[in-house]
């Protein structure tokens, strides 16, 4: 062997070693590199005339199990998902209180709480009804009930807002990802084609690719000219010679009424690429956990709550009706919409009276509610009894007022069926309703009630065969009406399946109790399939790290024999030296 070819060798060594030991020092320091695997520099012999000259590094590479790194993709969609869940059901629970009492409340602070504790004022108020100061008591805790409805429903709907915003920002993360994945692309080939390795780059891009994956389900596959392509479960095209990106616009306001349907310009946008809507193919990650969550979990909260406060108002309402107040309001105002020409469906009797403020009576009948055709006709009854006049105000509500001073309208329903449910008299109008609304985002105790200016209709109109003009009618010391309310919140009450409770009969407390367990148990749920699904997560990314991730001890290991490797390297290129300088030496003295 020449000594030149063994210079030659002794430098192929040590240019060897050089970058051997780059790549050993590049991968220590990126130990900790989101996303870095470990590089390693491929070395091949150089043959001339079947005698080796050395060696050459071919290329600087990583090993990524593709099977590895496609099931870390799925479990990084499913934990996306799970923890997006997990961290909104959690405040929905937070929303709903809790039904047992801390160290510092005697009782909890659900609604199924709230509603005992009105229970409780109307049992204290049976006692003694006329009570002005039991009767506040009663009505502040009602209202508190009211409060919680309102309070409740509303930040269900800020819920599903922050979950519309969230779904536009990462909308944005999801299509900055695509943007670099489609660059990564186009530097991997460029770097190929150029000789140069292209493994920091990759890293680069699968890190993009799992970041996509942890906000939307995708499949992927990479082509033979390198380029990685990414698509949606049904094949829409995300990134292929270039990157589709999503486009999504949040709602600027989200109420109980603000929904999702495809195709439509109204509610709740859809997630388009290219102009398809992509929303229904978007069924896991982040983005696919939030959409559920706005669009069917969350309304099924606002469902159930519904439901409450639809059925306290009507059996609330149905009992109030029967009553009055002492001293009679000086008009009534229904709650139903209606006109004149609407067909009065009804039969029984009705007893309207006007009665002066200390509930003795002016004036007095009986209404055969058969007898009347429309509403219309109704009025004109009602108009025929002395101090009495009646009225469709601009509202389409019935109003009936008395028109003497200091009078005012009491109402006994009898033995009155109206409309198909066979609802009494004032009860189907809505004239002396206790709460209004029409569901839980504006149940509320009626506005004169809270306020203190009208009381509450405790009392009851004498139903005896005939009454005595001048007599007191009104029955102010009575139970029956404080008694009633109490009992249609104890009693067994029928509620219609709702957001995933099926129909069922108990208290209302009953009820609410069954709502708040209800989100304890999809939080409890959704936050034991995040420990799950961050523990398959966790064991993909281990796994994946124990194969293709950096070692530091095999490479501090390595690091020192690649150094012995180059002092070897060095010496054998000192002694060709030493070897040639003797050499010419030699010649020069023969």
């Amino acid at each position: 062997m020449s000594l030149d070819i063994a210079r030659t060798i002794a430098f192929s060594g040590l240019s060897a070693a050089q970058v051997q030991i780059s790549v050993a020092s590049a991968n220590i320091s990126n130990a900790d590199t989101t996303g870095y695997t470990e590089k390693t520099a491929n070395l091949s012999s150089n043959v001339t005339a079947g005698v080796g000259t050395g060696v050459t590094v071919t290329g600087i590479t990583s090993t990524v199990d593709k099977l590895l790194l496609k099931s870390l993709v799925g479990a990084n969609s499913d934990l996306g998902a799970a923890d997006t869940t997990n961290t909104y059901l959690s405040q929905l629970e937070d929303l709903y209180g809790s039904t047992s009492s801390s160290s510092s409340s005697s009782t909890g602070t659900s609604l199924a709480n709230t509603i005992a504790s009105f229970e409780t004022a109307l049992s204290s108020l049976s006692s003694t009804p006329g009570s002005a100061s039991l009767q506040s008591s009663a009505v502040s805790a009602l209202d508190d009930v009211a409060s919680q409805l309102r309070e409740t429903s509303s930040s269900i709907q800020k819920l599903r807002g922050n979950a519309d915003q969230d779904i536009a920002s990462s909308v944005d993360t999801v299509n900055t990802d695509l943007q670099q994945i489609a660059s990564l692309n186009a530097e991997i080939k460029q770097e190929a084609a150029s000789g140069q390795s292209t493994a920091d780059l990759e890293d680069q891009r699968n890190t993009a690719l799992q970041d996509v994956a942890s906000k939307m389900n995708v499949s992927y596959y990479t082509t033979s000219s390198g380029d990685l392509q990414v698509y949606t479960s049904s094949g829409q095209a995300l990134v292929d010679s270039s990157a589709h990106t999503l486009s999504y616009t949040a709602a600027a306001d989200v109420t109980a009424s603000t929904t999702y349907s495809a195709g439509s310009s109204s509610g709740f946008s859809g997630i388009t690429v290219n102009g398809v809507d992509i929303t229904s193919q978007i069924t896991s990650g982040k983005i696919g956990a939030l959409v559920t969550l706005r669009d069917t979990t969350l309304p099924a909260a606002q469902s159930q709550l519904d439901q409450l406060a639809n059925k306290l108002s009507s059996s609330l309402n149905a009992v109030s009706n029967e009553g009055t107040s002492v001293p009679p309001p000086a008009s009534l105002t229904g709650t139903t919409t209606v006109s004149s020409s609407t067909t009065l469906s009804a039969s029984g009797t009705v007893r309207v009276a006007v009665a002066d403020s200390s509930g003795n009576l002016v004036s007095y009948k009986d209404l055969d509610l058969s007898s009347y055709a429309t509403v219309g006709d109704l009025v004109t009854a009602l108009n025929g009894i002395s101090g009495v006049s009646a009225s469709i105000d601009s509202s389409g509500h019935l109003s009936i007022a008395a028109t003497g001073s200091g009078d005012g309208i009491a109402i006994n329903t009898m033995t009155s069926s109206v409309g198909s449910s066979g609802q009494g008299f004032s009860d189907y109008f809505g004239l002396n309703d206790l709460v209004t609304g029409t569901g839980a985002s504006d149940f509320a105790v009626r506005s004169d009630i809270l306020s203190g200016s009208a009381q509450l209709p405790t009392a009851t109109l004498d139903s005896s065969s005939t009454l005595t003009t001048g007599s007191s009618v009104l029955s102010s010391g009575s139970a029956t009406v404080v008694n009633a309310l109490y009992d249609t919140l104890t009693t067994s009450t029928s509620f219609a399946a709702a957001g995933g409770l099926g129909a069922t009969t108990g208290s209302f407390t009953d009820y609410a109790a069954a709502i708040v367990s209800n989100v304890a148990s999809k939080a409890s749920q959704a936050s034991s399939t995040y420990t799950a699904k961050e523990t398959a997560q966790s064991t993909y990314a281990s796994s994946l790290s124990s194969e293709s991730g950096v070692n530091l001890d095999e490479e501090s290991a390595r690091l020192s024999s690649l150094q012995n490797e180059y002092s070897a390297a060095s010496e054998l290129i000192q002694v060709v030296d030493s070897m040639f300088s003797s050499l010419v030496t030699a010649i020069q003295s023969g």
